[in-house]
């Protein structure tokens, strides 16, 4: 389900082994900043049928998950991602990183548990 009003920024199949299968990328608008999220490991239907600029409610199902086939050889699951400043990338973004990015990741990709407020 969509964490927030947004619309589709874009959206991929990153077919390679490890990465994130299907991939649809949110973009969202409170005041004037925009930021992202990002939806991975995805089922490929989530992205048949989806355009660019889709409006989704928050709350509302946008996609489901994949299974091992797609979605880069993972159990189901999904990678679920806060991102300030894509950096000119549609459909992906990196979601692991070396020790040397580590800072700037922390600080572009904020912590998801600020919008899905599954911890305390």
């Amino acid at each position: 389900m969509a964490v927030l009003k947004g619309k589709v920024h874009s959206f991929n199949f990153n077919k390679n082994h490890g990465d994130y299968g299907p991939t649809i990328i949110l973009e969202h608008k409170i005041a004037d900043y925009n930021f992202y999220t990002l939806y991975g490991h995805l089922s490929e239907n989530s992205i048949q049928n989806l355009k660019v600029g889709d409006k989704f409610n928050e709350g509302e199902v946008i996609a489901e998950l994949g299974n091992a086939t797609v979605n880069g050889d993972y159990a189901p699951h999904l990678h679920f991602q806060i991102i300030k400043n894509l950096q000119g990338n549609k459909g992906d973004y990196p979601g692991v990183s070396s020790s040397k990015d580590l800072d700037f990741y922390k600080e572009n990709c904020p912590n998801p548990n600020l919008l899905l407020k599954i911890n305390d």
